[in-house]
């Protein structure tokens, strides 16, 4: 149970993910007092010794010069959800906290970074794709995040595999490889002249892990945004299943909240932009929005348990200003 607010209060928030931990400690009247980014912090892919290992190196760095009693809230983001704060309650009292941060999953974190309003939706794309249906900002119905085999469609690793399919049926018609099919065997082989292309593409692709291939999602979404035509039906397609994928939680109608998150669907990227405007065709009542920093949501949800004055001002500071979108002519 969390202590009634007070305005020496500290909030911290943590975004645990696989190749980054961040860490944000901030005062409830709204002033930052320490960051850290350190090392990943999954313990399915890192196991729970270097996993903790990595968080507390990252908490102490964040909690350097201040006080760690002072902490009375904090929200642990991490991705799935696959521990529970309790089983790094070593890590917890090894950097000198008092108070036990709450589990959040990497849905809720994302949501909250991109709106203050309680309840809509998000949809996230990064190396693999999910949607979820979110009340008092935690997800009560989620849909794909399936991985690699069973899903995850319209995500990073769907965009790679999909650019490898591609480039395989070039070179099996014996057709010039040139654009994102050249630009993929250059990724995969390096750059090296193969005697057999065709063998020496599929023996990369099945050397490394399948979720590897999200790597060449940037490939891509340049291509696409070069006007490369089978990109950009590469980008249409991925549009169509993450669509397909929001529509599983979001009725028809809805007039929430969409937030979209991942770096699959960040500002700037073409898929982004088309996924926008058939949200927008879709839900014409929604607000759109990109999330901001996950760990300052995460803070900002450790205020918000609180109840903690200014909400909406604190919002912007911990999460960043986040960016509203609308599908302009031609997106």
């Amino acid at each position: 149970m969390n202590t009634p607010f007070a305005p020496e209060d500290l909030v911290l928030g943590l975004d645990v993910g696989g190749t980054t931990t961040r860490v944000v400690v901030a005062e409830t009247s709204g002033r930052v007092v320490g960051t850290a980014r350190g090392g990943g912090g999954n313990p399915v892919s890192h196991g729970a010794a270097e996993a903790a290992r990595s968080i507390a190196d990252a908490l102490g760095s964040a909690l350097s010069g201040v006080d760690p009693a002072r902490v009375a809230a904090g929200v642990l983001g991490l991705a799935g959800g696959l521990v529970t704060a309790g089983g790094l309650a070593e890590v917890w009292s090894r950097v000198g906290l008092t108070v036990e941060p709450r589990p959040a999953s990497d849905v809720e974190l994302a949501f909250a970074a991109g709106t203050r309003h309680p309840a809509g939706s998000v949809l996230i794309s990064g190396t693999g794709a999910v949607a979820g249906e979110c009340r008092d900002f935690a997800p009560v119905r989620l849909a794909d995040g399936h991985g690699w085999l069973l899903g995850d469609r319209g995500s990073g690793y769907w965009l790679g595999h999909s650019a490898v399919r591609l480039a395989l049926g070039r070179i099996d018609r014996r057709e010039e490889l040139t654009g994102l099919p050249g630009a993929v065997v250059e990724a995969l082989l390096g750059g090296t002249e193969a005697a057999d292309p065709r063998s020496a593409l599929i023996g990369a692709v099945h050397a490394e892990p399948p979720v590897r291939l999200a790597r060449l999602a940037p490939l891509v979404l340049r291509a696409a945004e070069a006007g490369e035509p089978a990109a950009r039906g590469l980008v249409s397609e991925a549009a169509d299943h993450l669509l397909a994928t929001l529509g599983t939680v979001r009725p028809p109608g809805t007039d929430g909240p969409v937030v979209l998150a991942g770096g699959v669907i960040s500002v700037g990227s073409p898929l982004a932009a088309v996924v926008r405007e058939r949200i927008a065709e879709r839900w014409p009542e929604a607000e759109i929005s990109h999330a901001g920093n996950a760990a300052g949501a995460a803070a900002w949800l450790a205020a918000r348990s609180l109840g903690a004055p200014g909400l909406d001002r604190l919002h912007r500071t911990f999460a960043g200003e986040v960016v509203m979108s609308r599908p302009g002519p031609g997106a």
